[in-house]
């Protein structure tokens, strides 16, 4: 007999505020109660009363969860068996003009969604990839979409998208074919616990960290699994580029997200894919060191994808709409203009550098953080990107991602590091472990350092970082680097300043990815845009505690960006500063070491994370 609608959602919540340490959202409970019962009165009719329900299963190193996963034996081969289902209550739905992965879902707001067999297929490729116990059994899992609220002509309607053994549609008009899928997937006799706790207690397989693979993404257009918001913004991007090929027209596309949201996996999946179609498509960043980085690993293999790499300010003398895609990651970083001391003079004109990089291509795409504006001058925010395209009479289709990639998928983490500095008016509350990130305060910077290196011992990547509070000097005669961030006994040079390498210390650029950047002190000018396995962050005197709140000091700030109040005020060198310390906060994928340097900060920090 099926439970109640009432015990679902009190035993899902408990179960959600139990392994996460949140509540759920209302908009959840309706999915729980309108879903769950239904897909639950199918399996017991089918007599798969014995299988395994693993309700909003997590997707390891992100914060997306599966609806539901079924876990159990396989009737056949008597192997640990797998269905993941994704459950839609959409009583109606149709492509999305002529797209066969995009759908459009009367009455939801929010734009085109991924048809929902694509959406389920990417979570068991992810899984597939993610999941220690699933890498040399890929026939383990199966997965479907369940529109059990739809009729037949929302099956045909959707039709467009051919099946595969990961990803294939029913509607509840099909509920005895989906009934015979089942049980040629699960076995009736046999228990699915043993499946289950095989599942849930395998481990997860290193990530395949983004500039790793950057040289097979654009030489040999492999592509990352995209999930959700991820995918429809990848298919936007592709169909708005078609559109404008076809028509004529021009667009422009902003995607929204947080750190480690995917924003750099979908612009190199979108690079592979456009390239193989042999479309003229640039990536563009205002990093030096992450375009360097890609550069370097995509020269490794094919010297020519290198070249697709540029900066924002390559713009400047572009010809209109000369592009079919600029990928514009790291759009926060967009400046005011792209002159500079070394820009010539018939370029010096003040055109905004919005505005070159919109004429420069068919397609633009913004992919940015505007919580990650650390520098005076930068004004890639989704209010000016919408506001000059309107001024030019362009359409704007943006896309949020709510995932969370970095920091081993913990959202928990992310929100800390938000509330710790006070972000978007939260408050500060002690550190509780979800399990998928380690958070703890050091004594010294000794310490920090020699943690760290324990951590490398024994295979993980880390680095060390701190905020721009030590003056940063030129390499010495002999090449040898200045200890410029000294604290007591203890001190470390910067990371390089330009991109000639020295003994012991790779070019600024590479800080973050070759080995040797461990021995010098990254700023975020460096580590922005990067993630290595445990990041160690150290406090300057710039941001303290006092009396509840923080006290940003220029005085103790040797950015020579932030020095002059009449280009940055107060009120906006507390905004960046604060900004600097949540992207250095976010580099972690495994753990985060922090220190200050002031004594009553860094006893604030201990009481909100040492037991």
């Amino acid at each position: 007999m099926v439970r109640t609608d009432t015990w679902v959602e009190r035993f899902l919540t408990d179960q959600l505020r139990r392994h996460t340490g949140r509540s759920p959202a209302l908009s959840e409970i309706r999915s729980w109660n309108k879903s769950v019962p239904i897909l639950l009165g199918d399996l017991i009719s089918a007599g798969l009363g014995k299988v395994e329900v693993l309700v909003e299963y997590r997707l390891p190193l992100t914060s997306k969860r599966a609806d539901v996963v079924l876990a159990g034996v396989h009737p056949r081969t008597g192997e640990d068996s797998y269905v993941v289902v994704e459950l839609k209550q959409w009583s109606d739905a149709f492509p999305y003009e002529d797209s066969t992965e995009l759908v459009t879902v009367p009455g939801v707001r929010g734009g085109p969604r991924q048809h929902p067999a694509s959406q389920v297929e990417a979570y068991c490729e992810y899984l597939l990839d993610f999941t220690a116990a699933l890498h040399d059994t890929p026939q383990a899992v199966s997965g479907a979409a369940y529109l059990h609220n739809a009729g037949q002509d929302v099956a045909l309607a959707l039709s467009g998208r051919l099946p595969t053994n990961y990803g294939r549609l029913f509607t509840g008009a099909d509920r005895g074919r989906f009934a015979e899928y089942l049980l040629s997937r699960l076995s009736t006799t046999e228990g699915g616990a043993s499946a289950a706790d095989r599942l849930l207690g395998s481990t997860v397989e290193p990530s395949r960290q983004l500039l790793s693979v950057a040289a097979d993404e654009i030489a040999h257009r492999e592509q990352f699994v995209l999930l959700d918001e991820q995918a429809v913004a990848y298919e936007l991007v592709l169909h708005a580029v078609e559109r404008a090929r076809a028509g004529d027209t021009k667009s422009v596309i902003i995607v929204t997200g947080g750190p480690g949201s995917g924003k750099s996996v979908i612009a190199l999946s979108v690079m592979g894919a456009l390239a193989a179609k042999g479309r003229t498509v640039v990536h563009a960043t205002g990093s030096r060191s992450f375009t360097e980085t890609l550069r370097r690993v995509t020269g490794q293999k094919r010297s020519k994808a290198a070249s697709l790499f540029k900066y924002f300010n390559s713009f400047i003398a572009a010809e209109r709409n000369g592009l079919d895609v600029l990928i514009l990651d790291e759009a926060h970083r967009i400046r005011e203009t792209s002159a500079n001391r070394w820009t010539k003079a018939e370029h010096r004109t003040g055109r905004p550098q919005l505005d070159e990089l919109i004429s420069a291509a068919r397609t633009p795409v913004f992919l940015l953080d505007e919580n990650q504006v650390v520098r005076p001058g930068e004004l890639g925010t989704p209010r000016d990107i919408r506001a000059h395209a309107k001024s030019l009479g362009l359409g704007v289709h943006e896309v949020p991602l709510d995932a969370q990639f970095r920091c081993g998928g913990s959202e928990a983490y992310v929100q800390w590091a938000n509330n710790l500095l006070q972000l978007n008016n939260g408050q500060p509350y002690r550190w509780v472990s979800d399990g998928q990130f380690q958070v703890d305060v050091v004594n010294s910077p000794i310490e920090l350092e020699a943690r760290l290196s324990v951590a490398r011992q024994r295979g993980f990547s880390a680095r060390m970082t701190a905020g721009y509070c030590w003056p940063w000097s030129d390499p010495r005669p002999d090449k040898t680097l200045v200890p410029d961030v000294t604290i007591g006994e203890w001190a470390r040079p910067w990371n390089l300043k330009g991109e000639r390498a020295v003994p012991g210390a790779p070019p600024a650029s590479l800080w973050a990815t070759e080995p040797d950047g461990f021995n010098q002190i990254g700023c975020v000018y460096t580590a922005q845009g990067f993630e290595y396995d445990w990041n160690g962050l150290i406090f300057g005197p710039d941001l303290v505690w006092r009396a509840g709140r923080w006290v940003s000091r220029r005085e103790y700030n040797k950015d020579p960006d932030f020095r002059s109040r009449g280009r940055v005020s107060d009120s906006e060198f507390d905004r960046l500063v604060r900004n600097v310390y949540k992207v250095l906060l976010t580099r972690g994928m495994v753990g985060t070491l922090l220190f200050s340097t002031d004594h009553e900060t860094q006893d604030f920090l201990n009481s909100l994370i040492r037991t």
